[in-house]
């Protein structure tokens, strides 16, 4: 890991998570850097699958990516076998 302007650190070189339906998903830092505002973003590279169907690319501000994997981890919650029912209740209104 290196560390950005901000002193955050930030992964280098991470290998892409590979779903168990063989997708690669790869999560990258972008910065474009026009003269009068750099532009940050997350990006999401999702592979096409075994079958060759197409991937997907997504680029998101922080607060987006946030989002995003606010929504994963609480929807990961849900999905876990073994979590108590009272455990299982979403926040921010996401259906079950």
């Amino acid at each position: 890991m290196t560390t950005s302007g901000q002193g955050r650190l930030r992964p280098v070189g991470e290998a892409p998570l590979v779903t168990s339906c063989g997708r690669r998903i790869a999560v990258k830092y972008l910065r474009l850097a026009p003269q009068d505002r750099p532009i940050s973003r997350v990006t999401l590279d999702v592979g096409p699958d075994r079958g060759g169907a197409h991937g997907v690319w997504a680029s998101l501000t922080p607060e987006e990516a946030r989002e995003l994997a606010r929504r994963l981890l609480d929807h990961a919650a849900l999905a876990e076998p073994t979590t108590p029912a009272y455990a299982r209740t979403p926040r921010h209104g996401i259906p079950s």
